[in-house]
């Protein structure tokens, strides 16, 4: 009896075992059939609804802010700084003085050369009193050489001159001022009585030239023309739309570019006001063409069979192949000449 009990409870685990192997086998193919048709089927239905808009190309390109009044000045020549009149963030008027170094030796070399140039002027003036009494005395042997040391002492007097003028030059570069009025954004040396080089910058910057530039490739830079607008979005400021306009585009390529590039500068509202600051970067975007209240549909509805073009549109709960003419295509949207108007429904085909 019991071995009998066994063996029906072995078969009934071989018996379950089975139906457990085919049910997931039917779950199996159920899902593959689902996968395989219906999916595809869903995917093929998607919908559009034609609608008429504004059709634009654009170009869209980055760049920075920079300034076309901005100077960086530096003394000729290293020495004792004596004044600082600036600090960085100043506001400066144009030829405002910013700092100077100290004078006093040169002013002691401009006083000897000036010494030496009276006592020259003074050795001249008597080399050309000397050469007139004796010009018509001496033999001609003598008068030539009473010319020629009436000769050097004009050389050296005219050499003492420059070494005046030299020293005032070099009195005048020992004070620094601005050409242009603005900001100043820059100053290395700070402190009287310290030592600077020539390579201690004091920097002014002019804000209300600032302008946005950009780099265009030379594919592109022939679609732009000088006042042509665009809208700029700054980094800084990625929620405001500012306009801009094309002041200037380059004739020749910028360098040290990894292809053909070319600046192409443009004013923009509110440039020189506080919040905008060199090096701020930002995009801008330029309408090439645009087609207003047209319809248009995405190219992905557009199908091409033999040249011709066919879309999907319904016809009472139908879908029916019809042809169109399209027109300008913009950013994946397609302009339709013919053949569609808004409020029709079509269907992408995923063929």
């Amino acid at each position: 009896m019991n071995k009998v009990l066994g063996k029906l409870n072995s078969i009934k685990k071989k018996v379950t075992l089975k139906w457990i192997v085919v049910f997931f086998l039917v779950v199996g193919a159920v899902i593959f059939v689902y996968q395989r048709f219906f999916l595809k089927e869903e995917k093929a239905l998607a919908m559009y609804t034609v609608k008429r808009e504004t059709l634009q190309e654009t170009l869209a390109v980055t760049g920075e802010i920079d300034a076309s009044e901005k100077v960086s000045l530096h003394f000729q020549t290293g020495g004792r700084l004596s004044w600082v009149g600036i600090k960085e963030g100043d506001v400066v008027k144009k030829f405002a003085g910013i700092a100077s170094l100290d004078t006093r030796q040169l002013q002691k070399t401009l006083q000897k050369y000036l010494n030496t140039y009276s006592k020259e002027r003074r050795d001249f003036e008597q080399s050309t009193t000397d050469n007139d009494e004796l010009a018509i005395a001496l033999s001609t042997d003598i008068r030539d050489r009473a010319k020629r040391t009436l000769e050097n002492a004009q050389f050296d007097l005219d050499n003492s001159v420059i070494d005046v003028e030299l020293q005032a030059i070099a009195k005048e570069y020992s004070f620094l001022y601005t050409p242009i009025g603005g900001i100043v954004t820059r100053v290395d040396a700070t402190e009287p009585g310290t030592n600077v080089s020539v390579t201690d910058i004091y920097q002014v910057i002019n804000p209300e030239s600032i302008y946005f530039s950009v780099s265009v490739d030379q594919t592109e830079v022939v679609d732009l023309q000088v006042g042509q607008r665009g809208t700029i979005t700054f980094d800084a400021y990625p929620d405001q739309k500012v306009s801009g306009a094309i002041t200037s585009i380059g004739f020749t390529p910028k360098t040290d570019e990894s292809g053909t590039v070319y600046e192409v500068e443009m004013t923009f509202e509110s440039a020189g006001i506080n919040g905008y600051r060199l090096g701020m970067t930002g995009d801008v975007e330029f309408v090439l063409n645009e087609i207003k209240n047209t319809v248009v549909v995405p190219i992905e509805y557009i199908i091409d069979e033999d040249g011709k073009e066919f879309v999907q549109r319904q016809v009472q709960e139908q879908m029916k192949k019809i042809p169109v003419e399209t027109g300008q295509e913009y950013g994946g949207m397609v302009q339709i000449l013919d053949g569609l108007f808004a409020g029709d429904v079509i269907y992408e085909i995923d063929e």
